[in-house]
């Protein structure tokens, strides 16, 4: 029996084997979590998928698509921070 026992936070985070589960849990987490970072994106923008560190948003149009482009960098950063890490390095805007 091991002396000291470990959080499974520890465990995802020192455990080879486990480092794509680690990278799933951590791509939905910034799915399920951004309308929480940004409630005043809630009735245009929806967050459908992170892959590789891109994150894939659902625009309702061409206008706040271009706003939201502009404003690219901010965003980015305000995930990154909200986690403390670098979660995203790229966004990708689709329609409808």
């Amino acid at each position: 029996m091991p002396n000291e026992f470990k959080s499974i936070k520890e465990i995802f985070s020192t455990e080879p084997g486990l480092k794509k589960i680690k990278n799933v849990v951590e791509e939905n987490d910034v799915i399920n979590d951004f309308e929480k970072i940004f409630p005043e994106f809630k009735k245009v923008v929806r967050a459908k998928k992170v892959d590789k560190k891109t994150i894939t948003l659902r625009v309702d149009n061409a206008a706040w698509r271009n706003e939201l482009k502009f404003k690219e960098k901010e965003i980015i950063e305000k995930i990154n921070s909200f986690y403390n890490e670098e979660r995203i390095k790229e966004i990708k805007f689709s329609a409808k």
